[in-house]
């Protein structure tokens, strides 16, 4: 499941992966910078609708255009689109342009003029470098071919940069890019020329052959790059090209921690913090099935059964976005244990395509032992799993009961939702939790890397279709961040003075322990609910991502005990709240097929709530303002009470969905969303 940003700190890296981008420059985008960005920043691919609609700009460190072709970045974004980028760089952001990223970045771009099948002629609206890139600037370039590909030489200007290691010259991977003409003139507005071509150009750069330049923009800064410093050679295949691209590949592994310590001085000239060491890759783990009653098992994995193949004495579930290998706890030894540590073991290199590797599925006839799984404890968690539901108001003890666990998985809720044949055999309230998800998922289309000490699960609802009048679908969202409130207020003695508040309409925000006086809030947990259609029920998964121990990139459950509890308050362990937020979560959803969503759920909602009279701008009403009234009772709609002139209501009301509407609520603006 997702894990949350820290809204009002500048926590994400978002690489656009739009119209106009190629899926491998996306890649080594993601691949490079969450390598030397972990842990500090999460990287972030993001489309176009998200740049123009979404508020991004709050908590991004750094904007990132890769490679591919520009003319669709300016069809997808002129206009409004870059106005919002713009006024993101000028007011203190930063952006990196990496080959058609840099060209799009600069006043005016010319690539290969004259040539009537590529040419490209035209002024750019960012213009963060104020003069022009021409390109190719070398020639051969043919788009989606390795035929132009060169493994370029770049001199490095050192003295622009401040890291304490930087190289004299590297070569990088370079396939089309172009050349900042005439760079150095514009030193007098901001520009600082980083590197350049080592070799004669094919095209005129003017005085200088600036590969890489830097410009200040009102507050913030840009990086352009005409060559490719984030492509490492681990992630080209030598086939894609003839015997000169092999000896390539081979240039560009042989400098490949020169190129690494270079991008890493550019983006400390960015003002980001780079990891002291190269994150590695990590590797899956196997995931292990238990249950708080050992009988419950069973069952579950004889419904599984049902759709398994067998290849000899294996057992494998091939489903829709994964496959599973069974096998059963008692088959295991030490070296399969060791194999089953992702830390124990070397990590792959290059980029990893997920979804292909085969998933380890363990199914345990006891609980596992703290030597399979050193990073949770499942005797501690079902002990206070049992602790709670014994004082559990409506009676039930099924959520959480069965549990999934992985130390490094890709997402919880991708091996639950995106595996309907494993989907449909797992009862209500059946938990997957992980210490570490390499493609968490958040809303729309993003993707997360959780930072370590987050606690992040999801959860299987069967919804009866005979309940969806009398409780409807959409409110689970709603439940959900009310159980992970609740959960943390009653998580021990002293708790309920815990500072955390919904945000309408799904997530948790707390009073930022660093500025309490400012009464500002801050995003401390994100939930996502996917639901669908089957035979008599609706089978949801509610996929939560909370902060709770975790140091960096984002504040946490522990940082506000600290500071509002002090120092006698109960340490908070993941497998106690865990056992917490899914048992309030339980207790809730029982009611709600009882009692719908009705009176006392409306005031257990507005208790924990944020925007109680709150006044927006409704920019879908043409701007006009409006003061936050409550949701409804039918369908969790925001209601919005008009204001005219001297903030008096003018009697119209607003009713905004949750699933068309993004609310800002650190901006007071309520925006119709482009899906």
């Amino acid at each position: 499941m997702a894990s949350p940003n820290l809204a009002g700190t500048k926590l994400n890296v978002l690489v656009y992966s739009g119209n106009g981008t190629t899926v491998a420059s996306v890649r080594h985008c993601l691949y490079t910078l969450r390598r030397l960005l972990a842990p500090h920043y999460a990287v972030i691919p993001v489309t176009a609708d998200m740049l123009l609609n979404e508020p991004w700009s709050l908590t991004c460190a750094l904007l990132v255009f890769p490679g591919g072709a520009d003319m669709g970045y300016c069809r997808a974004l002129n206009g409004a689109g870059n106005r919002r980028i713009e006024q993101f760089v000028q007011r203190g952001g930063a952006y990196l342009g990496l080959c058609a990223g840099g060209y799009y970045g600069c006043h005016h771009c010319e690539f290969e003029v004259g040539d009537k099948t590529m040419e490209v002629v035209g002024d750019r609206e960012l213009a963060f470098f104020p003069g022009t890139c021409r390109g190719g600037a070398f020639s051969g370039f043919v788009y989606h071919s390795e035929a132009g590909a060169r493994a370029a030489e770049i001199q490095v200007a050192k003295d622009a940069l401040t890291t304490a290691i930087v190289p004299d010259r590297f070569r990088s991977y370079y396939n089309g890019g172009g050349v900042f003409v005439d760079a150095e003139s514009y030193a007098d507005r901001g520009v600082e020329v980083l590197a350049s071509y080592a070799e004669e150009l094919d095209v005129d750069s003017g005085k200088e052959q600036a590969a890489v330049v830097y410009c200040r923009v009102g507050q913030g800064s840009a990086v352009l790059t005409g060559p490719h410093p984030e492509f490492a050679a681990v992630n080209l295949d030598k086939n894609a090209g003839g015997p000169e691209y092999v000896k390539v590949v081979d240039a560009l592994a042989a400098d490949d921690q020169a190129r690494t310590d270079f991008l890493k001085g550019c983006l400390v000239k960015l003002g980001l913090k780079v990891a002291q060491n190269t994150t590695t890759v990590p590797s899956l783990s196997s995931v292990h099935m238990s249950a708080l009653d050992p009988a419950d098992v069973p069952p579950i994995v004889a419904a599984i059964r049902e759709d398994v193949t067998k290849e000899g004495q294996e057992e494998y579930l091939k489903d829709e976005n994964d496959t599973f290998r069974l096998e059963t706890s008692d088959a295991w030894n030490m070296s399969t244990l060791q194999a089953a540590l992702p830390n124990a073991a070397a990590s792959e290199e290059g980029i990893v395509d997920y979804n292909t590797i085969i998933k380890h599925l363990v199914v345990h006839e006891d609980v596992p032992s703290s030597k399979l799984t050193p990073y949770f404890n499942h005797h501690a968690y079902y002990s206070n799993l049992r602790h709670y539901q014994s004082q559990a108001r409506e009676g039930n003890a099924e959520f959480g009961s069965n549990l999934l666990y992985g130390e490094v998985i890709t997402s919880t809720n991708t091996i639950l939702e995106k595996n309907p044949k494993l989907l449909r055999k797992l009862p209500t309230g059946f938990t997957a939790t992980a210490t570490t998800q390499v493609a968490g998922r958040g809303r729309g289309s993003n993707v997360w890397v959780s930072p370590a000490g987050s606690l992040m699960f999801s959860t299987v609802l069967r919804h009866p279709v005979a309940k969806l009048q009398s409780a409807p679908v959409v409110f689970i969202q709603y439940l959900a961040a009310m159980a992970v409130v609740q959960g943390i207020k009653s998580y021990d003695e002293g708790f309920d003075k815990m500072p955390v508040k919904v945000k309408w309409p799904n997530d948790v925000y707390a009073l930022d322990p660093e500025n309490p006086d400012k009464k500002h809030y801050s995003k401390i947990c994100g939930i996502l609910v996917n639901s669908h259609f089957s035979g008599t029920e609706y089978i949801a998964v509610v996929g939560i991502g909370i902060n709770a121990t975790n140091a960096l990139p984002t504040t946490s459950l522990n940082a506000l005990a600290h500071k509002f509890l002090g120092r006698n308050a109960a340490p908070i362990t993941l497998e106690k709240l865990l056992a917490r937020v899914i048992t309030t979560l339980e207790e809730l959803y029982v009611r709600f097929l009882r009692t719908g969503f009705d009176h006392t759920f409306e005031e257990m909602y507005y208790d924990d709530w944020l925007h109680m009279h709150q006044t927006v701008t409704l920019e879908e009403a043409g701007g006009v303002k409006a003061r936050i009234k409550g949701i409804t009772r039918d369908y969790g709609l925001l209601l919005a009470e008009e204001l005219g002139w001297d903030d008096r209501p003018t009697g119209r009301v607003w009713q905004l969905q949750s699933d068309s509407n993004s609310f800002d609520f650190l901006r007071g603006l309520v925006r119709r969303k482009v899906m």
